[in-house]
């Protein structure tokens, strides 16, 4: 076997693969021996059709397998012994139409795709903004006022305001504005804050139970859905639907904000754990500080990568990828949706190159007590969505399970990695801390 790489260019190569029949003849005769012995044909005792016949059936099937596998062994080994950083993965180059069953010999040429060589310097001389959000007392009070909110009790006024929420018989008025009969009927509930149209709102403003207002249905219903959907009619009958309603108040229903009392900071942190106003709003800017910390991070993470992609400029061999891209996606994809998708997926690749550079040059490690803990984490902020925490025994038996699977192992590796990298950076370059507000902190 005679293996020659041909540098193209800094990031293109092609290594041409020559097979004479040493390279491939014994493989080919364990084929051929195994297919013998489990070959079942007519006239034949199993496992005693004759080598020949066997050849003539199957040889030509068996000596591509075997060189293709033989490609693929030589092909890795040889890149991976010469240390060789390719992109992608090899793709054949377009030949002449191979005999297989009439040649000896043969030659094959993969093409390569060279990842770039540069290196990544981190010190001081790389400044990077590390943006907070100011956690003031118009944003506590913001926060406590959804909580207020979230914990509020249910009341029912005996007028209704804006925020309140109106239950009511609705009955289709005639002509003459009196019940239709057949007409629709439906008791349902309306909300102030829900209705667009001035003059629905300005009557519902007021009400009281038993009161008798009359509203036009495209005033009190924007769409047609709306009015399909909550008068429980056809869609088709909605669409065309003008006609008066008359909604008699049954009832009337507000949530009132939860007092600020003992009994709402035992309810949200435990008996005794907050004893005054003053430490839960306290405790309020705490959690405010930590759960921004993570939106910190994020937005640090993308203002160091467009900084590094931007200072590297690292160049892709692009036409190989754009090959090897339309090779590999599982799902066809025209020339131009490649185009349209290549500048997002370039941009990937160079941050991916970049992070692994600095996890190589740094001996960046992540061990597998590490990626434990950090699934753990994960399983416990989802719990955490919900309000709820998982058990020790939950937690230890979900973490192993996630762990068992290895797209999800490797995602939390991954995120290991860069978290680890990003500390690295913070370590070693300038951090330009930038206090904003809320609003501009999350402005689109």
């Amino acid at each position: 076997m005679n293996i020659i790489k041909q540098d193209i260019d800094s990031l293109n190569a092609e290594i041409k693969i020559l097979l004479t029949p040493v390279d491939y003849e014994e493989r080919v005769n364990d084929g051929l021996k195994k297919v013998q012995r489990q070959a079942n044909m007519p006239g034949f005792r199993p496992g005693k059709v004759p080598a020949g016949l066997i050849k003539k059936q199957y040889g030509t099937q068996i000596l591509v397998d075997e060189i293709n596998k033989l490609l693929n062994d030589t092909i890795y080994k040889y890149i991976e012994e010469n240390k060789i950083e390719i992109l992608g993965n090899p793709l054949p180059k377009d030949q002449t139409q191979v005999d297989f069953a009439n040649q000896k010999e043969f030659e094959f040429i993969y093409q390569l795709g060279l990842a770039p060589d540069f290196n990544v310097n981190l010190d001081t001389t790389n400044s990077f903004v590390y943006k907070t959000v100011k956690v003031d007392d118009e944003l506590v009070e913001k926060y406590l006022k959804d909580v207020r909110r979230n914990y509020g009790k249910p009341v029912n006024p005996e007028v209704a305001g804006e925020k309140d929420v109106v239950f009511v018989d609705i009955n289709e008025l005639d002509e003459t504005g009196t019940i239709k009969p057949g007409g629709i009927y439906k008791s349902t509930s309306v909300s102030y804050e829900r209705i667009k149209n001035e003059n629905a709102k300005a009557k519902i403003l007021g009400v009281k139970k038993e009161d008798k207002i009359i509203v036009n249905i495209n005033e009190l219903y924007e769409t047609a859905l709306d009015k399909s959907v909550s008068l429980s009619i056809d869609k088709e009958a909605a669409e065309s639907a003008n006609c008066n309603l008359q909604l008699t108040v049954k009832n009337i229903s507000r949530l009132d904000d939860a007092e600020l009392n003992q009994e709402l900071f035992d309810k949200i942190y435990g008996e005794g754990k907050i004893n005054s106003e003053e430490e839960f709003r306290n405790k309020i800017r705490e959690e405010l500080a930590v759960m921004f910390r993570g939106d910190s991070e994020k937005f640090l993470k993308t203002e160091v990568e467009n900084n590094l992609l931007a200072k590297m400029n690292l160049q892709l061999p692009d036409s190989f990828l754009k090959r090897w891209l339309m090779a590999v996606n599982e799902k066809p994809i025209t020339q131009e949706e490649l185009e349209k998708d290549y500048p997002n997926y370039s941009k990937a690749m160079q941050w991916r190159l970049i992070e692994n550079k600095i996890i190589k040059d740094n001996e960046i490690k992540v061990d597998a007590d590490e990626a434990k803990e950090e699934a753990k984490l994960f399983i416990r902020g989802e719990y955490a969505r919900y309000g709820q925490s998982p058990s020790d025994e939950d937690l230890e038996k979900i973490s192993k399970d996630l762990m068992s699977k290895e797209k999800e192992a490797q995602k939390i590796f991954e995120n290991l990695y860069s978290k680890k990298v990003l500390d690295l950076i913070k370590q070693k370059c300038t951090l330009q801390t930038k206090e904003v507000s809320y609003d501009e902190f999350f402005k689109a």
